[in-house]
């Protein structure tokens, strides 16, 4: 997909281990394996998967917080990746990160103001008056009051704190934000109060945003497009409103089916799956669901299913729902390029506000 502010291409990473003085890797922790993906400006695409999937790795990976294996992530065509610590400081300011929990990721011996105030700092000098006018203009924007810049994080709710946090990532004016399980420590009340929040800035600011969960309610009330992972690779991606309509891949059936349902009238989808997700250090040969499968076939124990595109845009790595015999003749051999998105701003808007207001 031309024009991308993120585009991703077989990100990979592996964790030795076993490894000690003059001594090679007896073994390594497949943790991330051949993701790809992009994301436009203005864009919410979610990434979802059960604990252990690779899920938080790729936020790291994107934030450079770790060294992928290998693979690119480019910004703006710019390969991230390889950049030393050097070159890459000029990047931080284009991307930012809302952590899961809203208390450990703040330091609590600076005040609310300081804590907002630090990145933008970090790359400028400001007085006093530049530093509160910052301080309160994006307090505001959080839906907070200036005066709470003079509070410390443990004077605060854990709505107020992850408020807080997303303030801090603004300071900078990123293009991109990654959110990793930015709500799953908060109420449900103020889940929603958050998550409108995100929406409502991104709305107003074309903030490009890679949104980490676990929780499918979650991510049908934000995302333009989601990508489901499984032990490491992506299986499926597709627009919100296709995966959760007619999801492909078994997988995906399979956590939609055991997903909480709080309309009694909605009728629930039926994949039951037996078996534990396979160790990342010695993962199945061939297709990883394999072992978990119920339509599983000799091909899948074999051979690793590749991601590709189907009929109605989305991306699917199934060699019984979408056999790579299928694939256009003319697709990209770099999935950064299929599945983009189909949903607009005006789409999701309908749906981003569900009785909650923040």
């Amino acid at each position: 997909m031309s024009g991308s502010l993120l585009k991703v291409e077989n990100l990979t990473k592996h964790y030795p281990l076993g490894a000690g003085f003059l001594k090679k890797p007896s073994s390594v922790v497949r943790a991330v394996e051949d993701v790809s993906f992009s994301v436009e400006a203005g864009e919410t695409l979610c990434i979802v998967g059960e604990s252990g999937c690779g899920k938080s790795t790729v936020a790291r990976l994107l934030m450079r917080l770790v060294d992928p294996t290998g693979g690119r992530v480019l910004i703006d065509g710019a390969d991230i990746a390889g950049l030393t610590k050097h070159e890459l400081r000029a990047w931080r300011r284009r991307m930012q990160m809302v952590f899961q929990d809203p208390y450990s990721s703040l330091n609590p011996r600076l005040t609310a103001g300081q804590i907002i105030t630090e990145p933008a700092e970090n790359f400028e000098r400001l007085n006093r008056k530049q530093r509160n006018a910052l301080a309160a203009d994006l307090l505001q924007k959080v839906g907070m009051s200036p005066e709470m810049m003079h509070r410390r994080p443990s004077e605060m709710s854990g709505g107020q704190r992850q408020r807080l946090g997303i303030a801090r990532a603004l300071s900078l004016k990123p293009s991109l934000i990654i959110a990793d399980e930015a709500v799953s420590a908060l109420d449900v009340s103020v889940q929603a109060q958050i998550l409108n929040l995100l929406v409502d800035l991104q709305q107003q600011m074309g903030i490009a945003l890679v949104f980490i969960s676990h929780d499918l309610g979650v991510v049908e009330h934000i995302a333009h497009r989601v990508a489901v992972m499984y032990l490491g690779r992506i299986v499926e991606l597709a627009t919100c409103e296709a995966l959760f309509a007619k999801p492909v891949h078994p997988y995906t059936e399979a956590l939609i089916a055991a997903a909480p349902v709080p309309d009694p009238t909605r009728v629930r989808l039926e994949a039951p799956v037996e078996g534990e997700v396979p160790s990342p250090v010695n993962p199945p040969r061939g297709c990883a669901f394999h072992p978990r499968c119920p339509l599983a076939v000799e091909r899948c124990r074999i051979e690793v299913p590749p991601l590709v595109p189907i009929a109605d845009g989305r991306v699917v790595a199934c060699h019984v729902r979408a056999p790579a015999t299928y694939v256009p003749a003319a697709a990209s051999s770099s999935l950064a390029h299929v599945a983009e998105p189909q949903t607009s701003s005006a789409d999701r808007t309908s749906r981003a506000h569900p009785g909650h207001e923040h």
